[in-house]
């Protein structure tokens, strides 16, 4: 009961707080983790591709539009642009019992995001080691005798792959029908993937792995979805000049679930960026501009940036008419500033940015850095349009984990870039930079 009271409260906060604009730093803070506790709660499922986790997402963002008073697109309804697209999920069943010990999914081992299903109780663990194939042809020999009822070790994987020159993700589609684990070392991330192997593979932390195990039980239950339903969700501020824009986008989508019970929450990576999306657009409701103010949450980032490359190919405003995007992600603390990607393209508005800070101290510093096809802003600037991406330094280091959780988020000089944001966009348009 006490934890349905919790959830309660935090949506009562939410549903209030986006409608204050504000330009206090405290309360742009409050506003921002309100969104980030919403958007990475167990209620958003992770914002992913099982038990409708990015559907969930995208209605709270579209109901905020509303509440705001955003417009929408002349072609979108409610808001939204719908798209499709293939995805492999995991709803159901995530087991791995080494020896009879259970490990946990999540943070002692992760499935490969394109593994199939498997179903395997008791079965003999047999071991390949992948350090004695010398070349492809040797490789078809040894990828041929991984069959049988058995789970198979694959040993020395990192020396197999030097060799093969890929990276260790890149083994699980070139081995058979059958389950293989697979130890790795350091840090692990999980992924989605549009497409499914015929392979279930698990990478289990080598610090929890036994040294000679004899048995495996392993239960992988995947779905992969031919044609997920999913939505850009896009509101519009009006300015008195209609047809020049400024966009602020930011993804929504996460990774979802691996499994019924292993939930990857995504508050920094990107609850935190969709939060000040959110923040400025109840901003600009109540502070109009001279351009129109376009709003643009992106689905489908996470399994290749594919909201903001359908956008592009079916854009909702006219792409010539943007005269700048901003796209943040990764929006949790600015400890060490921020990174400006498209930088060194953007020269002008990077050198604006700079001047801007240098006056009010916003951000500890400002990084440049150069293309990178790493987040939304890409598709619009391989189209033409003069787009950066923001992200922030600092933190814990959480990133595509099961602790990338809202409790983890400091807020550290991120008002500061809300602040510095707002800034930039008044100079340029007034177009200002020299």
């Amino acid at each position: 009961m006490r934890g349905r009271n919790l959830l309660f409260l935090v949506c009562l906060l939410v549903a209030v707080v986006p409608l204050q604009a504000t330009t206090d730093t405290s309360e742009i803070r409050a506003q921002l983790s309100a969104h980030v506790r919403m958007l990475a709660s167990a209620k958003m499922v992770g914002r992913g591709y099982v038990a409708g986790g990015s559907e969930r997402a995208a209605n709270y963002i579209a109901s905020l539009y509303g509440k705001i008073g955003l417009r929408q697109p002349a072609d979108a309804k409610n808001y939204r642009q719908p798209y499709n697209f293939p995805v492999n999920t995991f709803p159901g069943k995530m087991l791995l019992q080494l020896d009879g010990k259970t490990l946990v999914p999540g943070r002692d081992y992760l499935v490969d995001a394109a593994s199939a299903s498997y179903t395997g109780k008791g079965n003999t663990i047999r071991r390949a080691d992948l350090g004695t194939v010398t070349d492809k042809t040797d490789w078809k020999r040894m990828a041929a005798m991984l069959t049988g009822d058995y789970v198979w070790l694959l040993d020395n994987a990192d020396s197999f792959c030097k060799k093969m020159g890929i990276r260790l993700h890149g083994i699980a589609p070139m081995l058979p029908a059958g389950c293989f684990i697979i130890p790795e070392k350091g840090k692990q991330m999980w992924t989605v993937l549009r497409e499914t192997n015929k392979s279930t593979v698990l990478y289990v932390q080598d610090s929890v792995f036994p040294a000679n195990p004899a048995s495996a039980s392993v239960v992988v239950e995947a779905a992969f979805r031919e044609d997920y339903k999913s939505e850009n969700v896009i509101g519009i501020v009006p300015g008195a000049i209609a047809d020049s824009f400024i966009v602020f986008s930011a993804h929504y989508d996460h990774l979802g679930m691996m499994g019924s019970e292993t939930c990857f929450p995504g508050a920094s990576d990107n609850a935190s960026g969709m939060a000040m999306l959110l923040y400025l657009a109840s901003y600009y409701a109540t502070h109009p501009q001279r351009y129109t103010m376009v709003f643009i949450a992106f689905s489908g980032e996470e399994a290749g940036l594919l909201g903001s490359a359908h956008f592009v190919k079916h854009p909702l405003i006219p792409l010539g008419q943007i005269r700048f995007l901003i796209n943040t992600d990764i929006m949790g603390d600015a400890t060490d500033g921020v990174t400006v990607v498209n930088a060194t393209e953007y020269k002008e508005e990077f050198a604006l940015l700079n001047r801007i800070n240098d006056q009010h101290q916003y951000l500890p510093v400002i990084k440049s850095r150069g293309k990178a096809a790493n987040s939304d802003h890409y598709h619009f600037a391989e189209a033409g349009v003069p787009a950066i991406f923001l992200y922030s330094n600092g933190g814990k280091g959480f990133y595509h984990d099961i602790y990338d959780r809202a409790e983890e988020i400091t807020f550290r000089n991120i008002p500061g870039v809300a602040l510095l944001l707002t800034d930039f966009v008044t100079a340029l348009q007034h177009e200002t930079l020299h």
